[in-house]
């Protein structure tokens, strides 16, 4: 049975307070929580007690029992205190939005890596409200082996988790280095890398199914994907294109998760493509596609060719504008895939090019050169010389313009 959970949200103007606390929902229904009432409260400022006022907070208490509800979750990051004086007026487990979200990616984790980066967001998340633990659990006390300076059991919980979180450092980042160095190997083979971004639940994880067969899983929730996949397509130019899944992102994503996942989003980075996937059903898609945007800035992909995806076009009837650079797609139902395969292909920087070529056979020689760093469609032997249909790479493509048969 889903746990019941009251859903709380202080409105202080920053934000739309509606539109976050729909998206709290989701992701209480994600981790497998029903939301059985939601409050929220207008103030300047949060209440550094409790986060809402003591008469809210009496009122939180009685539809706890009203509904039975035995989870309250917040639309903010609370402190160890707030947490605390909250569970003590209401007698009612107490979780934000953080910890939210760290559920579903501890559920979510797959790979090692996934694991060690949901642990180490945890453990930070953790660390600074390792307080007011109390006496109970503290080894300092008048009886047989407990007198002297001794160690408080907070001080003993803060030393271990800083040790755990120094060597998920360590490990993550030698991960990081292996992925840094398989971005270079990639670079130097010539290899072209497009990343698939978007908000979560936008259907990147389909869209990379229908072009690759990948089998990832295809949910309607939320981070359904966590861990990224990485599979090759050829275009229509001949090219191939090695495409990469990324977690999905969210508004107000904690800075704990973008500091664990940085690794993870840096594909996008170091792409020579963005695949920016949309669902272009939602009403907050305009808002959804700037916090990708925005993201994308701050991890310095900005200057990076993008395809715009517009998603689940089939659950629309209005006619969207499109151009070179936007597409419009139903990953789920494969329509438009030949659209969008064409649009990478239009937008990914050349490096390559495809050329029919005629060689004399005294210059036969050539063939293994093209053959070396490029690619051959086919071969023909004629009366003129050899024609070859081949991917020509950047350093040959002048040398070969001699021979086009084109």
């Amino acid at each position: 049975m889903p746990e019941k959970a009251i859903l709380i949200s202080v409105d202080t103007g920053e934000y739309d307070c509606d539109v976050s606390l729909d998206e709290l929902s989701e992701l209480a229904k994600t981790a497998g929580a029903e939301e059985t009432a939601r409050v929220i409260q207008k103030r300047e400022a949060y209440e550094a007690a409790s986060v809402v006022g003591e008469g809210k907070l009496a009122e939180i208490a009685e539809l706890c029992e009203k509904f039975g509800a035995t989870l309250l979750i917040f639309d903010c990051e609370l402190t160890a205190s707030q947490i605390r004086n909250i569970e003590d007026a209401t007698n009612v487990r107490v979780i934000d939005r953080t910890m939210l979200i760290l559920d579903i990616f501890a559920g979510r984790a797959v790979s090692a890596e996934g694991k060690l980066q949901v642990e180490l967001a945890q453990l930070r998340y953790r660390l600074p409200r390792l307080m007011g633990i109390g006496a109970s659990l503290s080894r300092l006390g008048g009886g047989i082996g407990t007198r002297g300076p001794g160690e408080t059991q907070l001080e003993t919980d803060r030393r271990h988790i800083r040790r755990r979180i120094d060597k998920l450092s360590e490990e993550l980042r030698d991960l990081e280095k292996r992925r840094s160095y398989a971005r270079t190997r990639r670079k130097k083979d010539s290899v072209q890398v497009g990343a698939i971004v978007g908000y979560t639940n936008a259907g990147k994880s389909t869209l990379l199914n229908q072009l690759t067969g990948a089998g990832v899983l295809a949910e309607d929730k939320l981070f359904a994907t966590l861990d990224p996949t990485a599979r090759s397509i050829e275009l229509p130019d001949g090219r191939s294109l090695l495409i990469i899944d990324t977690v999905g992102l969210i508004r107000r994503l904690p800075h704990h998760l973008i500091e664990a996942f940085k690794s993870t989003l840096e594909e996008a980075a170091s792409a020579d493509i963005i695949l920016h996937v949309c669902d272009a059903s939602d009403s907050e898609a305009a808002e959804k596609a700037e916090v990708t945007l925005k993201t994308l800035s701050e991890l310095g992909a900005a200057e990076i060719p993008v395809v715009t995806v517009l998603n689940k076009c089939d659950k629309i009837s209005e006619n969207l504008p499109v151009d070179d650079k936007t597409v419009k797609i139903s990953a789920l139902k494969n329509e438009g895939i030949p659209e969008l395969l064409q649009a990478i292909s239009q937008n990914l920087p050349q490096t390559s090019r495809r050329m029919k070529l005629l060689l004399p056979y005294d210059k036969a020689g050539l063939s293994a050169q093209i053959r070396q760093n490029g690619k051959i469609f086919s071969e023909e032997y004629t009366e003129s010389g050899i024609v070859i249909d081949a991917l020509v790479e950047p350093a040959l493509i002048k040398r070969m313009s001699e021979f086009s048969a084109d």
